[in-house]
């Protein structure tokens, strides 16, 4: 516009500007260009639709990409909001403080850059991550501490790197009251992973069950972007990076435990139950009892404050398949008993049990009732034992134990066999779990406010499968094949015709040796 406008014009422009916010950035506002300086921000069709969403919606979360000038355009808005309406109150929260001023400065920016005339409200006080203009409106950069916003109402709350922010849930609490006066929120971020605020807040106002908006921006919805700049700017970007900067994918932005394609694989393979069964119907079961096929049952018990759940698996060993599941609040009693009978519907199957505290108590109830199949470790070792010897070793425990020293182990069996497609999973609910188990300061465990029980019960399982099971069924054959050779040489001498071959009497002493040794291990042969 040119400077020499008429005092009618002016009116007329500043009318104009304060009903359009597009038409305001679109020819007034400026920005800082890191080559060219200061240059006139021009919005791109994307652009445009997001500033009439801020118009049109109370609350709008945004999903993007990197680099699509959001917080920019975002800036922009609140310049137009603070000028053209009295008493406007802004707070601006980030992932770091610094991030959250850096967009004020953005703010303050765009307003000294205005044409003199346009600046109905100039700065009255002025800090460096907050300003106040003379109508009264005013916005500030906060961290994002627990008290941050509390004791103001405020008209517009914006949450830039909403997925980044620790413990938004918490603040949110705080924040969401101080808009109960009609005030609005703009959440903006890149994804990171799923189970956070920002995740749970997009999906739910895509499925239409809160109040937000939700807008979705990869990297080509800017019509500058095409395929060959996509390959070029990917060349050195990792997949987790390419889906958290640019495709706005949650499922494969975290850091989560097991890879985004393998989760991805997981998610088709989900199957619904055959049967619903059990006391609460959260027994889920696949397909019934085989009784060609051999079963392993591994429990997690709740801790008995009410936050997780009494888990377990049941695990078709001969193709590796979960074909049952509990997940539930049952009491001690009850989960002992659903155990019980389910261990014994399943052929007697191997029971394993975490002897947590809560747990040893469900392997006493297991006992009392003669489960016949218990998993026994070595106290200290976790070496496992079978169960009829356990009574001859003094330090020989029912269940597993889960340590400091076999956690990681067994997480990393998991892993493995995940990643290497051993074990076939069926259900929603183990891979819900699998999409909010993260790396956590290098320490696997479920995002805080989430379970990680079914996760848990199959990783021991994992384990359980991999070591004791299949060194049990290795020691088995080797005694086998011990008990068949020495039965086969004590055959060879045993006759009770005088005179021939293999007679007692006269026996050499490799003959007498080998008689010895089958009344050694006669017990094997009988086990």
């Amino acid at each position: 516009m040119s400077s020499a406008l008429t005092r009618k014009e002016i009116v007329k422009e500043i009318i104009k500007c304060g009903k359009d916010s597009k038409y305001f950035i679109n020819n007034y506002a400026k920005i800082s260009h890191p080559m060219h300086g200061l240059i006139p921000f021009k919005t791109y069709p994307f652009q445009d639709d997001l500033l009439e969403d801020f118009d049109d919606y109370r609350f709008s979360v945004i999903l993007k990409g990197r680099q699509l000038g959001i917080s920019t355009v975002t800036a922009a808005y609140i310049c137009w909001l603070l000028l053209f309406y009295r008493d406007k109150n802004v707070l601006v929260i980030a992932t770091k403080f610094q991030t959250a001023a850096n967009l004020v400065k953005k703010v303050k920016s765009m307003m000294l850059n205005l044409p003199p005339w346009m600046r109905i409200a100039s700065i009255k006080i002025d800090n460096r991550t907050s300003f106040v203009l003379t109508n009264g409106s005013e916005v500030k950069a906060s961290s994002t501490s627990g008290d941050a916003g509390r004791s103001e109402a405020l008209s517009l709350l914006v949450i830039d790197e909403a997925a980044h922010v620790d413990g938004l849930e918490e603040l949110w609490t705080g924040l969401y009251p101080t808009l109960s006066t009609g005030g609005r929120c703009i959440a903006l971020s890149t994804p990171n992973g799923v189970g956070n605020w920002f995740h749970k807040t997009y999906v739910e106002a895509e499925s239409g069950t809160n109040d937000f908006h939700p807008v979705n921006l990869p990297w080509h919805v800017h019509p500058e972007r095409d395929q060959e700049w996509f390959q070029k700017e990917t060349r050195n970007m990792s997949p987790r990076q390419i889906a958290q900067e640019l495709e706005c994918s949650f499922n494969s932005s975290g850091e989560t435990v097991i890879r985004p394609e393998d989760l991805g694989r997981l998610n088709d393979g989900i199957v619904e139950p055959s049967y619903r069964v059990g006391f609460d119907r959260n027994l889920w079961l696949w397909e019934r009892y085989d009784d060609a096929a051999t079963y392993l049952i591994v429990a997690d018990v709740a801790r008995g404050d009410g936050a997780d759940y009494s888990v377990f698996h049941v695990i078709k060993l001969e193709t590796m398949e979960i074909i049952g599941e509990y997940q539930g609040k049952a009491t001690l009693e009850q989960f002992a008993s659903i155990l019980d009978s389910t261990g014994r519907e399943f052929g007697g199957a191997m029971l394993v049990v975490e002897n947590n505290s809560l747990g040893i108590s469900i392997l006493e109830k297991l006992q009392d009732r003669l489960y016949p199949n218990l998993y026994f470790s070595i106290k200290g070792t976790h070496e496992y034992i079978p169960e009829a010897q356990a009574g001859n070793i003094a330090n020989a425990v029912p269940g597993f134990t889960t340590s400091s020293k076999t956690r990681p182990l067994i997480i990393a069996k998991m892993e493995e066999f995940i990643r290497n497609q051993l074990i076939t999973l069926y259900s929603s609910r183990i891979i819900g779990e699998f999409k909010t188990f993260i790396w956590n300061n290098n320490k696997a465990q479920a995002m805080r406010s989430y379970n990680d029980d079914l996760v848990m019960a199959l990783a021991i399982a994992c384990w359980v499968k991999d070591t004791a099971l299949t060194v049990n069924i290795r020691e088995m054959e080797y005694k086998k094949a011990m008990v068949s050779s020495i039965k086969s040489s004590n055959n060879q001498f045993s006759t009770t015709i005088p005179g021939m071959t293999g007679h007692n009497k006269g026996l050499s002493r490799e003959a007498k040796k080998a008689k010895q040794h089958y009344r050694d291990f006669i017990w094997l042969i009988k086990g």
